[in-house]
């Protein structure tokens, strides 16, 4: 198998494991509060474990990323996490219309993980371009 085949298998399996993270998350969050704010918590909560999830993963085996100290360590999350921020919306807005559009639990999942997908297309790349660059190593 070719080292850009495994790669991108090895970042699908970590983009599932990732999503796994963040539903089910969303399901606890949901489970535990059916609030006024339920669905709003749910996704920021989901949206958080995913984010921390998929940093871990792609830091340690999509880049092979080692951060000199705390600091750069620090400033590599937040990087991450800002580059994030466009493709958060893509997912956020794909779960939301899916809510809309269908209104049941069940459905806005389903345009949680459609939206987490082209989210993780998108946020590899920009990762690989600005986040984890071997210069910066």
């Amino acid at each position: 198998m070719s080292a850009p085949t495994k790669l991108a298998i090895s970042y699908a399996i970590f983009a599932l494991i990732a999503t796994a993270a963040n539903i089910g998350i969303q399901v606890l969050v949901i489970h535990i509060y059916q609030g006024v704010f339920a669905i709003l918590a749910s996704i920021i909560a989901g949206t958080g474990v995913g984010l921390i999830v998929k940093y871990i993963l792609d830091k340690r085996y999509i880049f092979r990323f080692h951060a000199r100290n705390i600091a750069h360590n620090t400033r590599t999350f937040v990087l991450y996490s800002a580059m994030g921020l466009a493709t958060t919306l893509i997912f956020w807005g794909a779960e939301l219309c899916f809510q809309y559009a269908f209104e049941s639990d069940e459905m806005r999942y389903l345009g949680g993980v459609i939206g987490l997908a082209i989210g993780y297309l998108t946020k590899y790349q920009l990762d690989k371009r600005y986040v984890f660059r071997t210069e910066d190593a």
